[in-house]
């Protein structure tokens, strides 16, 4: 909030050309080791519990990575100086329903998941993120892939690129 206000206030003071964005979960190809994608799937392959936070209902809305960079690229020719857009793939998902999605992408059994106290690891843990992303899609964006094709696609990578997490 405070980077926001300091980029809005460059921008109404001095004219500075600029566009915030604002994201949600994403996920793909590369990602740090102690993210939940690559925490469930290198935890699913190995026959480990996959580990859900309180209840697993907290929702989330995830955007696949390549998604999130169309988009930046797609503002910086359609997007107005001084606004905010927040980009997002527009389909939530509950954290338990990732980790089965995760676990059958895996052909992994349902029962590879263990609820995770989450007070007193996440103290404030938000129920929800969700993004309302009606200005950005104003401009013509929309988010290539939906969250099964996605999924879909970053597992086969992990799965090829086991690499990446040993």
């Amino acid at each position: 909030m405070a980077a926001d206000s300091l980029v809005l206030a460059y921008h109404n003071c001095y004219g500075l050309n600029t566009i915030i964005t604002r994201t949600e979960n994403n996920y793909g190809e590369y990602q740090g080791s102690e993210k939940v994608f690559p925490v469930f799937i290198r935890s699913g392959l190995r026959g480990e519990q996959l580990p859900v936070y309180g209840d697993g209902l907290h929702k989330r809305m995830w955007l696949y990575v390549e998604d999130h960079c169309s988009a930046i690229m797609h503002l910086l020719e359609h997007g107005k100086s001084g606004e905010i857009y927040h980009i997002a793939g527009e389909e939530e998902l509950t954290n338990i329903d990732l980790a089965r999605m995760i676990l059958k992408l895996l052909d992994k059994p349902q029962d590879q998941i263990k609820y995770v106290p989450d007070h007193d690891i996440r103290p404030g843990h938000d129920r929800r993120y969700a993004l309302d992303c009606e200005k950005i899609n104003a401009t013509g964006w929309k988010a290539k892939w939906n969250i099964e094709e996605g999924f879909k696609k970053t597992v086969n990578w992990y799965l090829d690129n086991k690499w990446w997490f040993t």
